[in-house]
């Protein structure tokens, strides 16, 4: 079982969860993080770590961000790895708390 990152990471991508994450399993996108399941070693050192409270263990996650899970599984093979802290997005605390987001996902890699 792995871990998955869902929607309210979408336009704020803050990477505190990077940061503690003992295997670098984390990939970047524009505007969203991803966690690879294959190399997630379930160990939920991110999820405290998560200030939009993202983080979810595939048997947590909401019914409402089910697809979350096979978007982590896409992109973690098409975007670049990240594997330190960088800051948050500019709109990060505007974007924090505002609720269906699925349609601002970008799926560009980050640059």
């Amino acid at each position: 079982m792995a871990y998955v990152v869902a929607e309210p990471c979408v336009k704020c991508k803050y990477t505190d969860c990077v940061d503690v994450c003992p295997v670098d399993c984390f990939y970047e996108g524009e505007n969203f993080l991803v966690i690879n399941p294959d190399e997630c070693i379930d160990c939920g050192a991110c999820v405290p770590e998560c200030p939009t409270e993202a983080i979810f263990s595939e048997d947590d996650l909401p019914e409402k961000w089910a697809e979350y899970k096979e978007i982590n599984e896409t992109f973690a093979s098409k975007w670049p790895a990240i594997g330190s802290k960088k800051d948050p997005l500019p709109e990060a605390e505007e974007f924090k708390n505002v609720d269906k987001k699925r349609h601002l996902l970008s799926e560009k890699p980050a640059s």
